[in-house]
């Protein structure tokens, strides 16, 4: 989905969101970074942290929010650098991506940190996850020290082995390269449930660049039933990639029930 510009003369992203969505939600700036904040109230409740993919932005995907405050689990979704609130067109180019993820990464420890301050957000039972560029930020921000219980990865890519050509790694050495490929430094990846969900014939992120990655998880884990790959040959999303098409309501339900499970969140909230 095209990234949205935001200002005076537009009707904001908000504004158009489901009027259940607007109900338990918020905007606002967490460490500096525009963020959605979804929550029934202020009671401390497990949580993911969700970040979303190349030219989309924080308000995308009003079901996936619905889903998880009704199971009990708050969410705060934020804009990647360039994108929503803080759009900058240069920094949705397939060369910038990787300037964008490392960022976005480097900006996760000042909102895990404020949000802790605010209320509402359980730092004991915290998810990450995201959405193709947001979900190679969530795996590399895993390869440091983290409080996550676990993590979803929808049409990303852990192994970059056979991406070296992308635009994004255009500027990198082959020793910078090796130093940022997440397969490469699975030695400092905590063991966590880990959700990953992507289609045979995606054209933007090949099924390899994930499922080399899943493979070389599982083999480290001391329980890789703790991992779960889930996969599709045909949805109907664009180009294989954007929202898994007519399996978008599955991916979700199955994420939300996912995180539920491991967070260890027994009661659904009524919104």
């Amino acid at each position: 989905m095209p990234g949205t510009k935001y200002d005076d003369r537009m009707v904001s992203r908000f504004d158009t969101l489901p009027m259940r969505l607007r109900a338990v939600s918020v905007e606002k700036h967490i460490a500096g970074v525009p963020a959605l904040l979804v929550q029934k109230d202020d009671q401390p409740r497990a949580f993911i942290l969700w970040m979303h993919g190349r030219t989309a932005d924080k308000e995308l995907d009003a079901g996936r929010y619905l889903r998880y405050v009704r199971r009990g689990i708050n969410v705060c979704a934020v804009d990647l650098p360039g994108h929503g609130e803080r759009y900058e067109a240069e920094l949705q180019e397939p060369k910038r991506v990787l300037e964008v993820i490392q960022s976005m990464v480097g900006e996760l420890d000042e909102i895990l940190a404020e949000l802790g301050e605010i209320g509402g957000f359980d730092m004991n039972k915290a998810a990450i996850g995201g959405m193709s560029a947001g979900g190679i930020a969530a795996i590399m921000r895993l390869l440091r020290t983290h409080p996550f219980q676990a993590v979803v990865l929808e049409a990303s890519m852990g192994s970059w082995c056979g991406q070296r050509d992308h635009p994004m790694f255009s500027g990198l050495s082959e020793d910078q390269f090796n130093a940022l490929n997440p397969i490469e430094h699975l030695h400092d990846w905590k063991e966590i449930p880990t959700l990953a969900f992507h289609n045979r014939h995606d054209q933007w992120i090949p099924y390899a660049a994930q499922s080399e990655f899943i493979d070389a998880l599982q083999h480290r884990y001391d329980d890789p039933d703790i991992i779960e790959f889930v996969s599709f040959d045909h949805t109907g999303a664009p180009r294989e990639h954007v929202g898994f098409g007519r399996r978008a309501a599955f991916v979700k339900e199955v994420q939300v029930e996912f995180v539920a499970r491991h967070l260890r969140v027994d009661q659904e909230v009524t919104t």
